[in-house]
């Protein structure tokens, strides 16, 4: 057997009296594409920064091929052959792309090259980051990543937010790495891409090392168990047959809506009912939920709620209305350097007529009525930053739950979170609309359409192309979002 390029043993990590890692063993060999997989708490990302030098670890032993691994920052890590790719891209954004391959010491020409390999050479390398679509950012972090010839490249959820066609392009930087015969330490929530790009894959949970095996043996089904437990795998098919909910009023509608890159978009979303949106990535998306909001102005059309037209210049016009949002970035939503209960209870205090003295007693019910419902992990509630990727996004949720509303704008709300807490924001989704609320949710996540939504409307260059059942397959959605297909999916 080839001898491992990583071996971690024992690794443990605390912060505080929260122990991210309790004791977990790794090994990664050359010429394979090695999953990294838990649920959110796991200590996924704990290991990650110890492997890259951003925090150190409290016991255990790391060993690369040529001895002891200690790394005191990130760049001795480049140093040692390790390079990391995270899903937020590690780009200062008033900086040109060119000047922040400087200051990681980066070859600019090695950068180009890498792009070109990627069939994205068109990139202007001299653009500041904030005016380069992020999809595209994710490339040139990854290409960055690629200048340094790592031998071990670690992939923490960079596909998360990719277009197929990008994720692609990744899964081919995997295929070289491992015919090169280097490694790469992949970590993704989406099991079909581990199952089909992964030769091996670690299970942690609760901070422990609880299996490692291929993960074509036994494939998705092996995997949920290892993440959550026997007793938690279930089976959940690809449409949720659920009985039929009696819709009530419109609650929110768009007729001819304009605005950025959304153009003559128009819709109804009634109450009861949860309306999916599927798009490939740049089609208008984002500035179609940004202006539903109120966060940027429809610049012709209407958008109206409950029957009068919302006329918003700020979120909080469309706040009062009833009318809420969960970003698909968490933190925007939360204040994550401040405890957890204050991003719960944020939204009771904000209208101007509630300023003044106010009732901790009925706060307090508020957040703890929350919190249960939802089922948050408050182990870590001194800051909502430290809460694991799941959490993070019911605290997101639960505010509203907390402050009330008509209508809830969900972009991309599971991106990033682990399969189990994926289930609770589905089930969770189906209660707010069997209370009679009403849902518009994007997903970039195509199997989510069939497993939450009543409908399901295409978007393509900025317009509502179509619209198909739950029951659509994976195969009609691509074709509708690709355009080879615009009509509606017969039940």
């Amino acid at each position: 057997m080839v001898e491992p390029l990583l071996t971690a043993t024992g690794v443990s990590k605390s912060y505080g009296a929260v122990r991210a890692l309790k004791s977990v063993d790794l090994e990664v060999r050359p010429g394979e594409a090695h999953a990294l997989l838990g649920a959110n708490g796991a200590g996924k990302s704990t290991f990650v920064k110890i492997l890259t030098g951003v925090v150190g670890l409290d016991a255990g032993s790391l060993e690369m091929d040529d001895g002891p691994l200690a790394l005191a920052n990130p760049h001795q890590g480049l140093g040692r052959g390790i390079a990391s790719v995270f899903q937020d891209p590690a780009l200062i954004p008033d900086l040109t792309v060119v000047e922040n391959c400087q200051l990681t010491g980066s070859s600019v020409p090695r950068v180009r090259a890498e792009l070109e390999k990627m069939g994205l050479g068109a990139l202007d390398l001299r653009e500041k980051a904030s005016r380069i679509p992020l999809p595209f950012q994710r490339m040139i972090d990854l290409a960055r990543a690629l200048s340094h010839e790592p031998r071990l490249l670690i992939l923490d959820e960079i596909t998360a937010a990719l277009p197929r066609d990008l994720a692609e392009k990744v899964f081919e930087v995997m295929a070289e790495q491992v015919a090169r015969d280097r490694a790469v330490l992949f970590i993704s929530h989406r099991l079909d891409e581990v199952i089909r790009y992964c030769t091996m894959c670690t299970v942690f949970r609760d901070g422990y090392t609880v299996a490692t095996f291929a993960p074509t043996e036994g494939g998705e089904r092996r995997i949920v168990a290892s993440m959550l437990g026997e007793e938690a795998a279930v089976d959940r098919s690809d449409f949720i047959e659920r009985a039929p909910v009696e819709l009530g009023e419109t609650f929110l509608q768009a007729e001819l809506v304009t605005s950025g890159q959304a153009e003559d978009v128009t819709f109804e979303v009634r109450s009861g009912e949860v309306v999916g949106i599927i798009a490939l990535e740049g089609q208008g998306q984002d500035d179609l939920f940004s202006c539903l909001a109120g966060q940027t102005r429809v610049r012709s059309g209407a958008v109206t709620l409950r029957g009068t037209e919302l006329k918003a210049s700020h979120p909080a016009d469309a706040i009062r209305k009833g009318l809420v949002l969960v970003p698909s970035d968490r933190l925007m939503a939360l204040l994550p350097q401040r405890p957890v209960h204050e991003s719960i209870a944020l939204p009771l205090h904000a209208p101007l007529r509630k300023w003044g003295p106010f009732s901790l007693t009925k706060e307090r019910k508020v957040v703890a009525s929350v919190i249960d419902r939802l089922s948050i992990d408050t182990r870590a509630a001194a800051q909502s930053r430290r809460l694991s990727g799941g959490n993070q996004q019911k605290l997101t949720i639960g505010r509203w739950l907390a402050a009330g509303f008509d209508t809830i704008l969900l972009f991309d709300p599971t991106r990033g979170i682990d399969i189990g807490a994926k289930h609770q924001i589905y089930d969770l989704v189906r209660d707010l609309a069997a209370d009679g609320k009403a849902v518009l949710m994007y997903t970039s996540e195509l199997r989510e359409a069939n497993l939450v939504c009543d409908r399901i409307l295409v978007l393509r260059r900025g317009t509502i192309v179509g619209e198909l059942n739950p029951r659509a397959t994976e195969k009609e959605m691509l074709q509708a979002m690709y355009g080879v297909i615009e009509e509606e999916v017969s039940e």
